[in-house]
């Protein structure tokens, strides 16, 4: 059996049951979703429930880079909403089909995120986070000032076309349906990014996070799976701009500001951005907070910030870590 360093130990591949659990684990949850809209009261709740996951697929995508790469992201809104423009703008003016504009939305943001990792890959820290921002705000402000593209700040409308895919498009702009399709799209990526960190390519991309010198010493290319991660990263957060922008029928500008990678950022840690299924959980716990903030008091981001201060003092690995501590304590010996 193969074997990889990471951090200056030797990390063996998981055995094939670990692999077998996680698609069990999928299965059930897939098959949870197809009840999601007996479960939900109506189709206000069905159409918050559907916004939460959009947060919670742009939360994983700024989760998975951490945990992957160990870089903190504030762009990453960027490829979101460069997912959500290119499927609005191909769509609206008729360039190509639905389902060949879905394919672009989907490849456009991975292949420039590719691009700018094998640069920005290169820088750590403080100025790893603010370039990503730059990178991010850039988006933003050819979005916001070039209104030839999509009416500028004023933002775009679009009508999907009668059928995609050779099914109705209704669906997606109905709050049941569209429930059921995020939730599935969500399952299916986070079992895939589980299997994906148990891979040699996961472990070797790992290796790279926790000690880089090293990895390199033992003959691997830091730069390209770097580079790798980041594209999955952009793949996951068009996923989340295009199930967005094709819901609401919509796009602006603020698809791509800063404040939408920073409440993803805040999801993810929220939710524990060291484990596959915590920024999932953060997002939709903070969207629910957000949501019973603004009905009770006027200044709800006050009251947000300060409970997310409590709880990042009081929970440093998240939810899903808090969780995790006390199941221990629970199991046998």
């Amino acid at each position: 059996m193969s074997t990889i360093a990471q951090g200056g130990m030797v990390v063996r591949p998981r055995r094939i049951g670990a692999a077998a659990a996680i698609l069990l684990a999928g299965a059930v949850a897939l098959a949870i979703g197809f009840a999601l809209p007996l479960v939900l009261p109506s189709k206000i709740a069905m159409s918050l429930f559907a916004q939460a996951l959009f947060d919670a697929l742009l939360a994983t995508s700024v989760g998975f880079l951490f945990l992957q790469n160990g870089r903190i992201s504030f762009g990453q809104a960027a490829f979101s909403g460069l997912g959500g423009y290119a499927f609005g703008i191909l769509v609206a003016r008729r360039i190509v089909g639905a389902e060949l504009a879905l394919l672009i939305a989907l490849l456009l943001p991975a292949v420039v995120a590719f691009l700018l990792g094998l640069v920005i890959a290169r820088v750590s820290g403080v100025a790893h986070a603010m370039l990503t921002l730059a990178v991010g705000q850039a988006f933003y402000e050819v979005a916001f000032r070039w209104r030839e593209l999509a009416k500028g700040d004023d933002g775009m409308s679009f009508d999907l076309p009668a059928r995609v895919f050779g099914l109705s498009s209704r669906g997606l702009q109905d709050p049941a349906f569209m429930v059921v399709m995020a939730w599935c799209i969500l399952v299916v990526i986070l079992v895939a990014l589980a299997l994906f960190t148990r891979s040699r390519i996961g472990m070797v991309t790992a290796a790279i996070r926790d000690n880089e010198e090293r990895a390199r010493f033992l003959g691997y290319s830091t730069t390209l799976p770097r580079a790798l991660v980041y594209a999955l990263a952009a793949f996951i957060a068009a996923i989340a701009g295009i199930l967005q922008a094709s819901y609401n029928g919509y796009v602006a500008p603020q698809m791509f500001h800063w404040t939408v990678s920073g409440y993803a950022l805040i999801m993810a840690i929220l939710g524990g951005a060291k484990f596959i299924l915590g920024p999932a959980v953060g997002a939709v716990v903070l969207f629910y907070v957000k949501d019973l903030a603004g009905q009770i008091a006027e200044y709800w981001p006050a009251i947000v910030g300060g409970a997310l201060v409590l709880v990042t003092l009081t929970m440093p690995q998240g939810i899903i870590g808090v969780l995790r501590f006390l199941w221990l304590r629970r199991a046998p010996q």
